[in-house]
């Protein structure tokens, strides 16, 4: 800009500004038209005034902004506008005497046709959030209103992203007058009974359509004298989806009201709640009611008390307590538990609410126990009593514990309100806990019902998080008596790091000891694993606590039991069956995946160490006798025994767990020795877990060259062994094919394709056809201990559907060129791949399938039947068209199954 030009800009900013002369905003514009100088040169000579600390100068400045704006917004750049959003965004924030100049602004900008990409939808944001438009006078809400007509006319699509919260911030924006205009607008398609057809393009469905009409209907308080008498008046339908969507949308408002808004509908709201829950013949409209009267209960509770206003919360409760709490003092009647449910969720709302109801009822249900005599009523009153109890906090009442009784189902009730209990900080004495615990040891120990076997390990796991010392002076006395009940409950009160510093020691004495079946050195390892999934989340101690003790411990067991197994024609200790190592593959991969990154990437390089230069000096062998000691050196991927190699699978639990930015050592060279393992071994269970491993390993290594380098040799080498006939090797490339395809689909990765169109044109093959159709359920479902979100796979959203959606027309043209003996493997391929897809995708996706799936009831494979059944059920509930039209087909095929032993 040249000098005059810059004299000439601050002579009129500064006639304007203070010298209050209007006519300088037309001289102003005139020369930014002019390109004397720009819109950014002029913000800038009005950085003092835009700074000032006096509201009146500052909004002064913002004035010739937005009057200059207003004859040159057709003249800017895209980064000018972008600029001037931004600063008037800011300015929203600003003095109130600011904000009618600031929208003036804004609104020129708006009818500019360069705004950048997202900006209608942060101007809104910021409009919604920093400026309440009805307390405005009415020129400026004019303006608002203007701008939300330009902005609606030229970024409409933009607009929508916003959703509910546009809906929200028009509606508060309006005078009161137009809410009912609105209301009506949009109520006259509630409830949604409109179903989009099953070939509908745009993807949307029932469930959209009514999440979005609520989002509208629940997004101002303004609605409430219109919606409640709406919803009281749809709750006497007939229609069960009805019921549910007025209820659900009842729970939705709650958030936004206020016991004002609430004060005249409560009567009919609370009736017709009481009447849905009362009669009800669906879980799904009881379950609405309940989750509904709760909302409400929580709305009233935050209404502020003042000497002279009502509580609302306390009348409302009373009439609750009127109409259900002489029904809990019949435990033989039906209305007892509907009485009580309504209670409950009324009692769960708040503390006040809670504090209301349980002060009522409990000392009714109290002397309604006291005062019966038969077993079953007893435990109607207790099960009644815990659902109460549950929804207390800090409030000092007390039940008696009955866990003496001969009544099992008595017993297990008592248990539970003993959890209860045990859970209020403060409620039991030490002693009390103390007392409960040794009958907790003595029925782990003696009960044979296995209901209460179950109620004890969950009343003492439940009891364990806030009396963990108790446990351990209490619970170990049974350590010399360890068997599944006893180590299930050592897992169970291992809640707290001081627990598992003493439980675990005796659970891994069980894997060194002797003398112990299988199927309990199993349940030691799942106790194991409970313990891990629980207490890493506690403290890091615990952390290190795993990785410093339990897991090399688990890896010397492990080594010891091969070695010993290695050449042995003896009896094999239960380390080395499979069952077992996987069991141990559970508890590894549980603990490494929740390791702090430090030790996750300490033990990544511990254990590449281990399986590729047989370093076992990290591994503990403390503990065991001289003669079993570890050798110097362990050869564990390499060598013919299977005891040693099928070791992999611990290796995949590590390193295929641990956090993605935890970078493996010696990456390459382990997935070469992993790849040639899993293709050249014999040993199901070693090329099952080495083809695990190298897929896990690819699916979280960076994309770029030297992935897919990896990718494509592997590739093709499995490609080579299933295309020779002769080969030994074709089940295991099988395997490794399958695993590879697994890892790469997860991460939406383009060389997936090649593989999964290899194993479409498997299904076809004499020798490895049924399994390739098995293949596809591992595809779609969630493995356990690799290739999942628990274990920091890369997966991304959708992926099934998206598989779905680009595969399934090749298995339909598969299937109508397959040979009549070959079709069985589409149909069971085609099952694995719809019953894993979501059901209101099945639902729009199965007419066009149906006549496959029909076909597919005959098959004679089990998991085909059942599978394809559970793809038909949905059906059922509201048959489209295409399946009334093949009734007799369905009914006969179902009729067929009815004789089948496996149904």
């Amino acid at each position: 800009m040249a000098a005059a030009d810059g004299a000439l800009l601050g002579s009129l900013v500064e006639e304007y500004v203070t010298g209050l002369q209007d006519s300088k905003a037309g001289d102003t514009a005139t020369a930014v038209k002019a390109k004397e100088f720009t819109i950014l040169q002029l913000v800038e000579a009005l950085g003092v005034s835009l700074t000032s600390t006096q509201p009146h100068t500052r909004a002064r400045g913002v004035q010739l902004l937005s009057e200059v704006l207003q004859q040159c917004y057709g003249d800017l750049s895209e980064r000018e506008v972008e600029v001037l959003v931004a600063f008037y965004e800011n300015r929203l924030k600003d003095h109130h005497v600011i904000i009618p100049v600031v929208l003036q602004g804004l609104k020129a900008l708006t009818k500019s046709s360069l705004l950048p990409a997202g900006s209608a939808v942060s101007m809104l944001r910021s409009l919604f959030q920093d400026v309440h438009v009805q307390s405005l006078m009415l020129a400026e809400r004019v303006s608002v209103y203007n701008m939300l007509l330009n902005l609606m006319e030229s970024r409409e699509a933009e607009l929508k992203g916003l959703g509910a919260d546009f809906v929200f911030g028009f509606v508060q924006s309006m005078d009161g007058k137009f809410a009912e205009e609105l209301f009506e607008v949009t109520s006259c398609y509630f409830p949604i009974s409109f179903r989009p057809p099953p070939n509908e393009p745009n993807g949307i469905t029932q469930e959209v359509l009514i999440m979005s009409l609520r989002a509208v209907l629940t997004g101002t308080a303004r609605f409430a004298e219109f919606l409640l008498p709406l919803i009281v008046e749809k709750l006497d339908s007939d229609v069960q989806s009805a019921k549910i969507d007025s209820l659900q949308t009842l729970a939705a408002c709650m958030p936004t009201y206020e016991h004002k808004d609430l004060a005249e509908f409560l009567s009919g709201l609370w009736t017709s709640i009481r009447r849905e829950v009362f009669q009800t013949v669906s879980e799904q409209v009881e379950s609405a009611g309940l989750a509904a009267l709760t909302a409400l209960t929580s709305c009233l509770s935050r209404s502020v008390l003042s000497s002279d206003s009502e509580d609302y919360l306390s009348t409302f409760l009373d009439h609750v307590l009127k109409d259900c709490q002489h029904h809990l003092c019949e435990p033989d009647l039906k209305l007892v538990w509907p009485s009580a449910k309504l209670l409950q969720a009324a009692s769960s709302a708040s503390y006040r609410a809670s504090h209301l109801v349980v002060a009522a009822v409990i000392p009714t249900l109290v002397e309604q126990y006291n005062s019966r005599t038969q077993s079953d009523h007893k435990r109607t009153i207790l099960e009644v009593m815990q659902g109460f109890l549950n929804t207390l906090k800090n409030t000092n009442q007390s039940a008696e514990d009955r866990l003496s009784e001969k009544s099992s189902g008595l017993q297990a009730t008592s248990m539970r309100v003993l959890s209860a209990l045990g859970q209020q900080t403060g409620l039991l004495l030490e002693s009390d806990v103390e007392c409960a615990v040794d009958h907790l040891n003595r029925l782990v120990l003696e009960e044979g019902d296995s209901s209460v076997s179950v109620s004890v390990i969950v009343c003492a796991e439940s009891l364990s998080q806030l009396h963990p010392t108790a446990f351990i002076t209490h619970m170990e006395r049974s350590q010399h008596a360890v068997r599944q009940r006893c180590v299930w409950a050592l897992a169970a009160v291992s809640t707290q790091p001081s627990v598992v510093r003493e439980s675990v020691p005796v659970l891994l004495e069980v894997l060194s000891a002797g003398g112990f079946s299988v199927e309990e050195v199993v349940t030691v390892c799942l106790s194991l694993q409970r313990v891990a999934d629980r207490a890493l989340d506690t403290t890091e101690d615990t952390g290190n606590f795993f990785n410093d003790v339990i897991i090399p411990r688990l890896l010397t067991l492990a080594l010891q039991a091969a070695l010993q197994a290695e050449g042995s024609s003896g009896l094999r200790s239960p380390l080395v069956e499979e069952a077992v190592l996987s069991a141990m593959v559970g508890v590894v991969s549980t603990a490494c995946a929740k390791l702090q990154p430090t030790l996750a990437g300490k033990m990544a390089s511990n254990v590449v160490s281990l399986f590729l230069e047989g370093d076992v000096s990290f591994l503990s062998d403390d503990s065991l006798p001289p003669h079993d000691s570890l050798p110097p050196r362990v050869q564990l991927l390499e060598g013919e025994s299977w005891s040693c190699t099928q070791t992999v699978c611990l290796l995949m639990a590590c390193v295929c767990s641990l956090p993605r930015s935890v970078e493996v050592p010696q990456v390459e060279r382990l997935m070469e020795q992993l790849e040639e393992l899993s293709i050249t071994c014999s040993h199901a269970l070693t090329y099952t877990s080495a083809a695990q491993c190298y897929a896990g390993l690819v699916n979280k290594r960076p994309a770029g060259e030297s992935l897919d380098a990896w990718i494509q040799r592997s590739t093709k080498r499995v490609c080579s062994e299933l295309d020779s006939p002769g080969s030994s090797h074709r089940t295991q490339a099988f395997t490794l094919l399958l695993w590879l395809a697994k890892a790469l689909l997860l991460r939406y990765h383009p060389l997936s394709t090649p593989l999964t169109d290899k194993l479409f044109s498997l299904l076809s093959d004499p020798e490895l056809g049924s399994m390739a159709a098995g293949a596809f359920y591992l595809l779609m479902s969630d493995s356990a201990n690799v290739l999942n979100r628990g274990c920091h796979a890369d997966v991304r959203l959708m992926y099934r559907q998206r598989f779905f959606t680009e595969n399934s027309a090749k298995l339909l043209q598969g299937f109508s060129l397959a040979a009549p003996d070959k079709k069985a493997s589409y149909l069971k391929a085609l099952s694995h791949l719809v019953s894993s897809l979501p059901k209101e995708v099945q639902l729009s996706e199965l007419p066009a399938l149906l006549s496959l799936l029909l076909e597919a009831l005959s098959c004679p494979d089990e998991g085909v039947q059942l599978s394809t059944l559970s793809c038909l059920k949905p059906l059922f509930v509201d048959p489209p068209p295409a399946l009334i039209q093949q009734l007799e087909t369905l009914v006969t095929g179902l009729l067929a199954l009815t004789c089948s032993p496996a149904m």
